[in-house]
């Protein structure tokens, strides 16, 4: 497996553009590589927006992103009140919040939903995130959900222990209203965790996994 790091070299001060649909989205999706990539760099940005959520579960998306984000030199968290699961229903307006969030972020590395999610709304945010930032490196993340539509990834990022235990711990105590549903528990999220990182061949045996549609290495 060839290990790959040119894009966010050592030193540098990356943004980085986090896109979710739901206020927890990005956080079970990618928040360990957030995690492990604030550790790495001194210095990164993080632009952290999130289309859907009452007015309880947007403290709740901000109180978690402060956790998360709590070792970058900048961040921006939004979120916004899209009806959840009618996005295609008012998909002009939120095509109109990707136009004006271009005038404004030139990230170099943007996280999205998987394009092949079964939910409606998350197919919406990967198609408009294309749409609008199809120059740039983006990383599609995945969702554990009923309706079993993980794929086959091919772009992985080992966590260690530390990274796991804290995104676990962070989406546990920041998302209470979630407790109810049947898969949001740890146990959920560290299998999800170890077979990624099995597929890696992880040392740490541990990792989130993404999906790259198109990578250019320039000399």
């Amino acid at each position: 497996m060839l290990n790959l790091r040119p894009f966010l070299p050592a030193g540098s001060s990356p943004r980085i553009l986090c896109l979710g649909a739901h206020s927890d989205d990005i956080e079970i999706g990618c928040g360990g590589t957030i995690l492990e990539l604030i550790e790495q760099h001194e210095a990164v940005s993080v632009d952290w927006i999130v289309f859907s959520g009452s007015e309880e579960r947007a403290r709740e998306a901000r109180d978690s992103a402060d956790a998360f984000l709590s070792g970058a030199r900048q961040k921006n968290v939004v979120v916004k009140g899209y009806r959840d699961g009618f996005f295609p229903f008012v998909g002009a307006q939120i095509k109109d919040e990707f136009e004006a969030l271009k005038r404004e972020c030139k990230p170099d590395l943007i996280f999205t939903h998987y394009r092949d999610d079964r939910h409606q709304d998350h197919r919406l945010i990967s198609d408009l995130t294309w749409n609008t930032f199809r120059d740039h490196l983006i990383l599609e993340y995945e969702i554990p959900k009923y309706d079993g539509d993980f794929g086959q990834p091919n772009f992985f990022v080992p966590l260690g222990e530390t990274s796991c235990d804290r995104k676990i711990t962070t989406i546990l105590e920041s998302f209470k209203t979630q407790r109810q549903k049947q898969w949001f528990d740890a146990e959920t999220f560290r299998a999800i965790l170890r077979i990624r990182g099995m597929e890696a061949g992880a040392a740490t045996r541990q990792a989130e996994a993404f999906y790259c549609r198109k990578v250019v290495l320039h000399n």
